[in-house]
This record gives C-alpha cells, sequence and structure tokens, in this order.
C-alpha cells in the first residue's frame, strides 16, 4: 500500500443502515479500519480517515453510493443490487458479491385480492414504488403497461388508499407486508450487497484498486469461514 500512500487516497463509499451494520465483520478483516464513529449512525460526519493513509470512506445513503461511485466521486463502494438494477450505470463494474444484506425486490397486492384479476392478466396497473425503472421492466415483459407512483417510503400504505393496485418494493422477512394487510405475489430479483468499482479509477489506479478488491475478496472468504455474514 506504500504506492497508494503518496497519492490522493482512494474513496470507499459506504451505505447508511443495516448494510452497514452487516458489513461490519467483513470491514474488520480487510484491515482497513475506519474511524470509531464511522459504524455509528449518530455521527454527522460524513467522511472518515482509515487506518491507511491511502484510503478514506465516506457515508451516504444506500441509494446514492452507486451515484457516488459512477460519477467519481467515490472510486470503489459497496451497494446493493437493486440499486444496480435499478440505474444500470455503464461506468460501474461490480466484481465482488460480498454475500451480505440478503433480500429481494418483489410485487405485493391487498390480501384478499385474489378473486380479482391477477396482476399478470391485466394490460395496465398503477405501482408504488421507489424502483420505476425495475417496475416498468418487470410489467412491460408481462405486455403489462406499469403507471407508476414514484414513492420513497411507505409504499405499503398506497393500495389501501387506493393510489396503486400494487406495490414493488425491497422485501426481506415480510413481516411488513403483512402488517400492513399486503401479500408478496411474485420475485422480481433476490438481491445481496456488491462490491462496486468505478470503471476509470480501475483502468486509471489498477494496482491500488485491484489490491483493494482482493483484500475484499479475501475478507469475505474469512467471514464466510468463520459464520459472520448474514
Amino acid at each position: 500500500m506504500t504506492d497508494m500512500q503518496a497519492k490522493t487516497p482512494l474513496i470507499l463509499a459506504l451505505p447508511k443502515g443495516r448494510i452497514l451494520k452487516a458489513l461490519g465483520p467483513v470491514l474488520h478483516h480487510t484491515g482497513f479500519k475506519p474511524a470509531q464513529d464511522c459504524l455509528d449512525e449518530s455521527s454527522r460526519r460524513l467522511r472518515f480517515p482509515t487506518s491507511s493513509p491511502g484510503l478514506d470512506v465516506v457515508r451516504v445513503r444506500s441509494f446514492d453510493v452507486a451515484t457516488f461511485v459512477a460519477y467519481g466521486g467515490a472510486d470503489i463502494g459497496v451497494c446493493g443490487a437493486d440499486v444496480l438494477l435499478e440505474f444500470d450505470y455503464p461506468d460501474l463494474y461490480a466484481p465482488l458479491d460480498l454475500g451480505i444484506g440478503g433480500c429481494r425486490i418483489a410485487v405485493a397486492r391487498p390480501k384478499g385480492s385474489g378473486d380479482e384479476e391477477p396482476p399478470e392478466g391485466r394490460s395496465r396497473l398503477r405501482v408504488a414504488t421507489k424502483y420505476p425503472a425495475i417496475a416498468r421492466r418487470h410489467f412491460a415483459s408481462r405486455a403489462i403497461n406499469a403507471e407508476i407512483v414514484h414513492l420513497h417510503g411507505a409504499m405499503e400504505l398506497a393500495p389501501a388508499l387506493d393510489m396503486a393496485d400494487v406495490i414493488v418494493d425491497l422485501v426481506d422477512t415480510g413481516s411488513t407486508l403483512r402488517a400492513n394487510g399486503l401479500e408478496e405475489v411474485e420475485t422480481i430479483a433476490h438481491v445481496t450487497s456488491r462490491l462496486i468499482v468505478n470503471r476509470i479509477a480501475l483502468k486509471t489506479r489498477p494496482e491500488e484498486v485491484g489490491s483493494l478488491i482482493e483484500r475484499f475478496r479475501s475478507a469475505v472468504a474469512q467471514s464466510v469461514q468463520k459464520g459472520e455474514t448474514a
């Protein structure tokens, strides 16, 4: 890492929330120890030094990690495959599945609507989601025109308030759906967190970025061996 120290530090973008917590053991095994308050959600800081002078960490919203990396604000990052599917940035390379943050993108509708015409049998649906691109592609593949109601949260309320017929959202246990009178009817994609890299950074600083990728690869293997991934 001596070459890295001589240059501008590489920037690693990490997501706030549950993925950051799940990433803790992997970060530990990389050997790059971020400042103590990096994993503290109450910290107001957004950029943190690490134990390596050649690497800094920025902590951003999970949905923004891919944008930071795609536009060069960060060289490398961690984000869910759902974000990659939604934005499909050409400047991103995803070399490693970290095997954490497992969940799924699913279609859900009000319980008890099974006697009504199923979604796949309709030509038009109103869909509440924070994934407009994923939803449109999914329903277009079934010859359904999806009218998108773009929400950033509380999608579960939309069908009960007659805002939408179905929702497309990230689902883990399904408890939030059930608590709000919804049932999961279809899985669009299974999601885990990925290590992503800016292609230009990989091209211009191949040894440093490549070394980081390998450190993460080794760290994931150690976490799996110790049963720490979830």
